[in-house]
């Protein structure tokens, strides 16, 4: 989910090209082995930070209001967004028409909060939780723990005690923890009435106030916190020195796991220490000068390396290492900003497309198909569906106000089993409507949705099953 007025990153999958990584750690003979050590331990502090800082600068935005608020809700409270946007719809690139969005930010520092799911009565939904670090450590939902009702104590590090009956608890190695629910609908009112519903349900009531009557009290306005710039370069803009004092202080309440010790112990050594400040005024000056190198260092080798967690297959890139990381933490940060809220892999895959088979970009002056063999549809147990954006990511005006083709369309397959999906800003006629996307006049991008990858069958995990390559015909 990526807000336009500040840009969350958002789940395109190999959508920047990779230029290479120049990583340029200065080589000047001038510069002392100590200054150079200094510049590179603070270049991988500051990739192994990425996540935790950003996250902490996204919830300050998402949750700058005094009452829910579209997207935006106070911190412990549920922002449920009701429908699927339109073509005139600019707050959220790449938007999806399949499911809809309940989110929540939690500070589990104090107590643990009592999370309750309603009966989904059959209904695909998953609530993914993410701690700070950008891990997803539970994901309660269909393909996990069913759609019966459910009641979750969200634990913090730390904490210890007894949970009311019936109460499953689930442990956050962090303070901050980010849900991010996602539930199917087909866009009719009446699927929309019954979605609410269950949205209206979802219930998150701090451990304290469980079984009591309760009323979530009214958020704090910041009117500090920059609402307007996006927040990737609100996290890119900050010097070495605030960023690493800030990430030491999120620290305290959002420690480094047990395998990150040997990088700790490492960071250290400039004095980057879980749970203490940081003063860069402290380093001696060459240290310190030399650390101001490090945000832009840091920066190019993330967005030079998207291509160490995509997969390109016939065309489509696909990020298949989503969701724990371990102490990959480039990956980990890679993700962070160019796909920031990622599923599991077994949760969501996300093939993306800028070109069709020839390499040549989308456009919607020419014609494309994309042809599905009988029986090589997506092989999923939630749901698929193949989503038209421009070239800016925002869904396509057009008369049928159509902005995907999914398995609930009622598609048309051809005598032999096999299915085509035709993409291209002109009406392909009544025989073949049913499977037309349509496209704008100029370039455009293509995005599959996976939901729940089927694992007893050929599957995009085990690489046997393989996007199908769009091309470009007539």
């Amino acid at each position: 989910m990526q807000l336009r007025k500040w840009k969350m990153p958002t789940m395109i999958l190999g959508v920047i090209a990779v230029i290479g990584w120049r990583y340029a750690q200065s080589a000047d003979p001038s510069i002392g082995a100590g200054v150079q050590d200094a510049i590179a331990i603070g270049t991988d502090a500051y990739i192994y930070g990425y996540p935790l800082v950003t996250m902490e600068m996204t919830r300050r935005v998402m949750t700058n209001v005094d009452a829910p608020k579209g997207q935006y809700a106070p911190m412990g409270q549920f922002a449920s967004l009701r429908e699927y946007p339109t073509a005139a719809f600019r707050d959220v690139t790449a938007p999806n028409a399949d499911t809809l969005y309940s989110v929540a930010w939690l500070d589990l520092a104090r107590e643990p909060y009592i999370f309750s799911i309603p009966d989904a009565r059959g209904r695909y939904y998953l609530m993914p939780m993410l701690d700070a670090w950008t891990t997803v450590f539970q994901v309660p939902g269909m393909r996990t723990t069913g759609t019966k009702p459910q009641r979750y104590a969200i634990t913090g590090p730390g904490w210890s005690g007894t949970l009311p009956a019936g109460v499953t608890e689930y442990k956050s190695a962090t303070s901050l923890v980010w849900i991010i629910g996602r539930t199917y609908c087909v866009g009719t009112p009446e699927d929309y009435k019954k979605v609410h519903e269950f949205q209206d349900q979802l219930s998150l009531v701090p451990l304290s106030a469980y079984g009591k009557s309760y009323t979530p009290p009214s958020g704090q306005v910041d009117p500090k916190i920059d609402m307007k710039t996006p927040v990737r370069d609100q996290v890119n803009a900050l010097d070495a020195g605030a960023y690493f004092k800030l990430m030491t202080e999120l620290m305290k309440n959002n420690p480094p796991t047990a395998a990150d010790a040997p990088f700790v112990a490492k960071m250290s050594r400039i004095g980057i220490m879980p749970g203490q400040d940081f003063d860069i005024t402290k380093l001696d000056s060459a240290t310190a000068a030399s650390l101001q190198k490090v945000p832009d260092l840091a920066q190019t080798k993330i967005k030079t390396s998207i291509s160490r967690v995509s997969t390109a297959v016939n065309g489509l890139d696909m990020m298949l290492k989503t969701g724990v990381y371990g102490t990959n933490y480039l990956d980990r940060a890679v993700v962070t900003a160019f796909g920031l809220g990622a599923n599991r892999p077994e949760d969501t895959v996300y093939p993306t497309s800028l070109a069709a088979a020839d390499g040549k970009p989308y456009d919607g002056a020419n014609k494309y198909v994309m042809h599905f063999d009988k029986g090589r549809l997506p092989p999923v147990r939630g749901f698929w569906s193949l989503t038209m954006y421009n070239a800016e990511f925002f869904f396509v005006d057009n008369p049928l106000n159509r902005y995907t083709l999914s398995q609930r369309n009622k598609l048309k397959f051809n005598s032999d089993g096999s299915v085509d999906l035709y993409l291209q800003a002109a009406n392909p006629g009544p025989e073949k409507e049913s499977n037309w996307l349509p496209a704008p006049e100029g370039r455009f991008v293509l995005m599959l949705r996976l939901y729940w990858p089927n694992p007893t069958s050929p599957t995009t995990l085990n690489g046997t099953w393989k996007p199908p390559a769009v091309r470009q015909v007539g």
